[in-house]
């Protein structure tokens, strides 16, 4: 069973509500150990294999999997193959740290885009403007409907009840 096989099934298979939440509530807190981490190291980026990296940051390599798994469309190299990973498999984490604090938003991870960590690798001012970005991509605009009276949108240039409207 592959690593990332692993991962779905332990988080998958919890019995109890006190188990699921214990087993989310460990892995949040190793989760953000390893983004202080990343971020207070953002200018090399990790790299090893999954072992030595998943023992370097605090977990298992199985857990450190499923952190690949929540980051994986993060990197600045393109998603990892994570079918593929087993603990010997190389693998470098340069991450594309804009499109990760927006991901952190995406994912509502307010105990990741919140760490202070972040002041030193975006500026307040990049972190309030992609969190506007983020807060814009939410927004549902509905089409423009147009008038009985309107010109017809097809280009026609009949009103709109007497072309395309006509039978609504």
């Amino acid at each position: 069973m592959s690593l990332y096989s692993e991962w779905k099934a332990r988080a998958e298979n919890l019995e109890s509500d006190a188990a699921y939440q214990q087993y989310w509530s460990n892995y949040f807190s190793q989760e953000t150990e390893v983004y202080k981490q990343v971020l207070l190291n953002h200018d090399k980026p990790l790299s090893g294999t999954v072992k030595a990296l998943s023992e370097q940051v605090g977990m298992d390599p199985v857990a450190f999997v499923g952190y690949l798994d929540g980051a994986n469309t993060s990197f600045a190299d393109g998603e990892k193959d994570l079918d593929a990973l087993t603990e010997e498999s190389e693998v470098t984490l340069n991450f594309d740290f804009e499109k990760l604090f927006f991901n952190m938003h995406e994912a509502k991870a307010d105990w990741l885009f919140n760490l202070p960590e972040w002041n030193g690798v975006l500026s307040e001012e990049k972190r309030r403007e992609i969190t506007k970005a983020y807060r814009a991509s939410k927004i549902f605009v509905a089409p423009v409907q147009a008038g009985r009276n309107d010109p017809c949108p097809c280009g026609s240039g009949k009103k709109y009840k007497n072309c395309c409207g006509r039978n609504k």
